[in-house]
């Protein structure tokens, strides 16, 4: 009876060391496992699709706040000097991240600048200073962009080329899991090939080459890959104010295309797109910028991919695409 007992004893004393050694190893999973701070949606959704449950991902920017206004807390200073790897798309889009950075003291994160090796064309401010025009615009809001477009994401192939740039700066900081990362590089990036294939087929057959948004100057990249043409309200931030001209401007240009829908964008509530559909008769529809998402898509896990097939369905319908 003794002896049984003492097996019983052995037997439990075994079970209890084996738990206690998988929850260390646990522990250990824990620990080695990267951290990942992202700006932006597209960089946190690319970052998502590499990494999967090997690394810890955040988005700096709340959901629900608009990329423009954004202005970093302490917390976000905290969030930034604790992670291994820190992704933005560059000065032009994110201004305020070389503060940032300079306020952390982590020598051992590695800053990713996702725009690396992509060709920045001039934004709708800059071409307006190139062309000669010196005079004080009273539509160019302080927190306008500059000379440079920086919403290079909305390029499928950019979108392809930032992936692969996060791909290098993870496999660089966690080699033992670069295989790994490597294979869902390749097939999230075969998402973005097989979009962008279907764009460039919809475009083929439209009745329309122009579409008109309410919001402020974000598509160039996409209207140029497409061989569209693109007017938007806000030559800079959504912070600027369209002058009285160019909103006269645009309505002669709906009235002259008879445009059906103009496009607003996401959580800025559209009121000069409204003005514009009430002057002229045309319809809503919503281009999604994709710098940031709603509460409620975060929630429910909305992707980048998913936000680009629903804008070339809008599109299209703008554009009077066959079906």
């Amino acid at each position: 009876m003794k002896a049984k007992s003492l097996c019983i004893i052995c037997i439990l004393f075994l079970c209890v060391a084996s738990i206690a050694c998988q929850r260390q190893e646990q522990q250990a999973g824990k620990t080695k496992q990267l951290t990942v701070v992202t700006t932006l949606f597209p960089l946190y959704d690319f970052t998502k699709n590499i990494v999967g449950a090997k690394a810890s991902v955040t988005l700096l920017l709340p959901p629900g706040v608009e990329a423009h206004s954004f202005e970093p807390k302490a917390g976000d200073l905290l969030k930034v000097n604790t992670a291994d790897l820190f992704i933005f798309t560059g000065k032009f889009m994110e201004p305020w991240a070389d503060n940032l950075l300079k306020g952390i003291d982590n020598k051992k994160i590695l800053v990713v600048d996702a725009s690396k090796g992509i060709a920045l064309v001039e934004g709708e401010s800059g071409r307006r200073h190139s062309q000669g025009d010196g005079k004080k615009h009273n539509d160019l809001g302080h927190n306008n962009h500059g000379k440079f477009d920086p919403h290079i994401w909305l390029d499928l192939g950019n979108a392809q080329k930032m992936v692969t740039n996060i791909l290098e700066a993870l496999a660089a900081r966690d080699p033992a899991n670069k295989d790994f990362y490597k294979k869902n590089s390749d097939a999230y990036i075969m998402k973005l090939v097989d979009l962008d294939m279907q764009y460039k087929k919809d475009f083929l057959n439209c009745k329309k080459n122009l579409f008109i948004h309410g919001g402020h100057f974000a598509f160039n990249y996409l209207a140029k890959r497409y061989n569209l043409q693109y007017i938007s309200a806000y030559h800079g931030s959504p912070d600027s104010e369209p002058s009285p001209q160019r909103i006269i401007s645009m309505k002669k240009k709906i009235q002259k295309n008879n445009i059906q829908y103009i496009y607003y964008e996401e959580l800025i509530a559209p009121r000069l797109a409204n003005v514009l559909a009430r002057e002229t008769g045309v319809q809503l529809l919503k281009l999604h910028g994709a710098h940031n998402i709603s509460k409620e898509d975060f929630e429910r896990g909305i992707s980048f991919v998913a936000i680009m097939e629903e804008n070339l369905k809008n599109l299209k319908a703008g554009l009077e695409c066959q079906q």
